[in-house]
Formats: C-alpha cells, sequence, structure tokens
C-alpha cells in the first residue's frame, strides 16, 4: 500500500545573489522562467503528483514571496528563515510543520518536466517506510543540459540503493534537487545552518538511502545562465517530454 504523501517543503531561502539584477525586486523563487515564476513550476509538478500542502523557507525579499501567496487558493506556509540555514537546518528548523510522516523536498531552482508519469508520484509509489528515510530522484548527468560536473551517486546493482560519490570519482547521476525524507533521519541533527548531505550520509551508512531515476527532462536554472538555457528550450518546445 502506498504512503500517503501529501505535504512538501520548497527550499526558497537564499540570498538572491546569483541571479542579480533579476532579484532586485523579488527572491529567486519569483524569477520567471518562461513567464511564470519559478515557485509556480515546483508547486504545480507537485500537485500534479498529489501533494496537496506546502511549507516554504524564504529569507531575501521574504516578505515579497508571503504577499504572492495571500491569492492563492491553496495551503503555503511561508516561514522566514533569519539567519539563513542552509538545506539540513533550513528543513529541520520547518519539521513542526510537516507532520510526523515522510514529506516531500524540493528546491525551488530545479524545473524538471514530467515523463510518461508524473515524478513525484513515482517518487510517492517508490516509498516504502521500512526501509528508507531519504528517497532522491536522480538525473543522467549526460542529459543533464548545461551541467558540467562530476555527478553526486552511483545507484547499486539493486538498482534502488544509493552510493554517495568518492573523492576522485565521476559519478553518472546528478541529485535532481526533489527527494522524500522521514523526520526520524533528523534525529540527533544539530540546530543551527547545516547541509543536506550530511543527512544522506547518515542514511547511506545504515543502508537507508535510496533513489528513483527520473525519466523526463531537467534543468537547474541557479544563475541567469542556467535560467536562459532552460527557457530557450522550453519556450521553443524543443524538449522530448510532456510539459502539461
Amino acid at each position: 500500500m502506498t504512503t500517503k504523501i501529501d505535504t512538501a517543503m520548497i527550499l526558497a531561502a537564499g540570498f538572491g545573489t546569483r541571479m542579480r539584477g533579476l532579484t532586485k525586486d523579488r527572491p529567486k523563487a519569483l524569477v520567471t522562467l518562461v513567464g511564470r515564476p519559478l515557485v509556480d513550476w515546483v508547486i504545480e509538478r507537485c500537485r500534479i503528483g498529489g501533494i496537496e500542502r506546502f511549507v516554504l523557507n524564504a529569507h531575501y525579499k521574504a516578505e515579497v514571496l508571503e504577499d504572492y501567496f495571500r491569492s492563492f487558493d491553496l495551503p503555503v506556509t511561508v516561514l522566514h528563515e533569519d539567519p539563513i540555514l542552509e538545506t539540513g537546518g533550513g528543513v529541520k528548523n520547518a519539521l513542526p510543520l510537516l507532520g510526523d510522516g515522510p514529506f516531500l523536498v524540493a528546491n525551488c531552482d530545479s524545473v524538471w518536466l514530467d515523463g510518461v508519469r508524473p515524478a513525484v508520484q513515482r517518487l510517492i509509489e517508490a516509498w516504502d517506510d521500512s526501509r528508507m528515510d531519504a528517497l532522491l530522484m536522480l538525473h543522467p548527468t549526460v542529459h543533464a543540459g548545461d551541467y558540467d560536473g562530476s555527478g553526486d551517486f552511483f545507484i547499486e546493482e539493486d538498482g534502488l540503493h544509493l552510493r554517495r560519490r568518492g573523492e576522485g570519482e565521476v559519478a553518472p547521476y546528478l541529485y535532481a534537487g526533489v527527494q522524500i525524507l522521514h523526520p526520524r533521519l533528523f534525529d540527533d541533527m544539530p540546530d543551527g545552518a547545516w547541509s543536506l548531505n550530511r543527512a544522506y550520509d547518515k542514511a547511506a551508512e545504515a543502508g537507508r538511502l535510496y533513489g528513483v531515476l527520473h525519466d523526463g527532462e531537467w534543468y537547474h536554472t541557479g544563475s541567469p545562465e542556467q535560467l536562459d538555457h532552460a527557457a530557450r528550450i522550453i519556450a521553443s518546445g524543443n524538449t522530448s517530454t510532456n510539459t502539461r
């Protein structure tokens, strides 16, 4: 039986510096891609996959983001984060709003186009509470647009377990900015600022770090150049997946 997962946290806290002039009057989450704010792309894909309630952390121009969601007919809570707590500290700080069971976490600057079936739905259906503390959406580095990194993970022979890339290695899959986490993963984790990489290491050591391979397209939009790259492809309609 599929575990009911209907709450998502969107990581939207940042200084807005990498987007330069685009964030003069707005947070990065409200920078537009093909006429729509980045956060709308994420929320739409999450809702298609079954998510009903959202929590966002925010720092730079947090009040602008909060005003934006006042007109939404959708349960959205904006959590002001000051100081910035990074990814791991930000999620831990939001746990009281996320419930006792597993929840989705998505980066506001990760844009994905669903394949044959919604990616979020595929993640939820793959979640196994008895075996997993973290389930990450992965994407092949060779199909990741202008990505030029060394990858993040290897998928083990069972097709689900993940192994982190070691020093000097090149991994075939990157973390695509969407995941399901369980609150127990944050037991004994510190308050304050820290990266979710620390939680992934904990889950991996316990054999409870898993992944699902994304079968659609994926774009990272963390800089103006990456945003332009994604916009050109999506606006032209030159994609191989259903953009819904």
